[in-house]
Parts: structure tokens; sequence; C-alpha cells
């Protein structure tokens, strides 16, 4: 049988639609003719995983001002195709989410391992307003993500751009006994590659 991988990808949300608004007039356009996209990792993550697993990568709800509610009812949605021992995968605001979301409620199947790959964590401001929306929770909730989740993983480079290195720490101090792995020269993991994580997903059981 398939082991299987769910990737919730990274997103932005605002808490004030001026903000959100005021992103809109000013953030660079992408994507425009004649530009190539740089490539990242997570679009060869299915490929480069192999025939062995089942990668899903749900595109989540108004990733543009994403809304936790939406993206609860999204990722509940795939559930019935979910069986025990799934390795679920959040980088950037989706490892947040999983965060917030396996410490509030518990999935109908049992998590094989849970990694947070560049989270924000707990309350959160930014200078532009996408402080993370509702997306953001009280660290105190994180001792029930112990108990849901037995293996955890934390992982955040310290040049990250994004999500400041200190993110990361709280999660450290909130789950003591997750794995933590530090780098230096991973930014926001917005790389072509990552045979580190590659491997790890590897090793998971």
């Amino acid at each position: 049988m398939k082991k299987q991988v769910v990737f919730i990808h990274g997103g932005d949300s605002f808490t004030q639609k001026e903000d959100f608004l005021q992103h809109l007039r000013t953030a660079p356009l992408r994507s425009l003719p004649g530009e190539e996209s740089p490539l990242r990792w997570t679009q060869t993550l299915a490929a480069d995983l192999g025939e062995e697993y089942e990668v899903f990568m749900p595109s989540m709800p108004n990733k543009q001002n994403a809304d936790f509610r939406e993206w609860s009812i999204w990722f509940e949605r795939h559930f019935e195709y979910l069986r025990d021992g799934a390795v679920l995968v959040g980088w950037s605001l989706g490892g947040m989410f999983l965060a917030k979301y396996l410490s509030e409620k518990q999935t109908p199947f049992t998590v094989g391992r849970l990694f947070l790959l560049a989270a924000p964590c707990g309350q959160y401001s930014s200078p532009d307003g996408n402080d993370c929306g509702n997306f953001q929770f009280d660290p105190v909730i994180l001792t029930n993500l112990n108990q849901h989740v037995k293996n955890i993983e934390v992982w955040h480079s310290e040049d990250d751009f994004v999500v400041d290195f200190a993110d990361a720490k709280k999660y450290q101090t909130s789950l003591p006994e997750a794995t933590f792995k530090g780098f230096i020269d991973k930014n926001h993991f917005l790389t072509p590659t990552f045979p580190e994580f590659l491997e790890s997903i590897k090793k998971a059981r």
C-alpha cells in the first residue's frame, strides 16, 4: 500500500480588509508573459518521491487572503481518502494552519508524522498587515498538538526573510518533544531542490 503524504502550501491572510486591498495595489505582479517562473522543489515532490507514494497537494481556498475556517472545511473534505499513518506537511501559512487545526481537533486517521516548515507561530504581526489573520493562535494550545500527534518535526532556516527564525524557537519551546532542524542558508525553503526533506520523508514511518 502506498505511503500517503499531504502537503499544505502557504498563503497570505489579512485581519483588516483595507490592508489586503493595499497589498493588491502594491504587490509585484507574477507570471507575466515572457517571465520564467522559478523552479521549486514542491513542483517535483510527487515525482521525486516516486510510485511508492501517494501525494496530495490540495489547492487551498483563496490563498491571497486565506481564512482558517475555509481551509479547515477544504482540508476535511480530503479525510475520506486518508489512512492511518499519513504524513502531513505544512509549509509557511500551511504549517501554521496544521499546527492550529491539529491542536484544536483530531483527525479520523492517525498522523504518522507532521512536518512544520518555515511556519509562523502564535500571535503574528506584520508592517504591511499580512498578519496571518485568523490563523493566529495562543501557543498554549500546542500542548494539545503534542497529545494528538506523536511525531513532529519543526524545520526553519536562520536566513528566512518571510518568517523569522524566532518563530521556530517558539515551536521548540512549546513542543519540547518535537524534532527541531535548523539551517543557515535555506531561506523560506524557496529552493529548486530539497534533498534533506525528501530523505526525511522516505525515512518517516
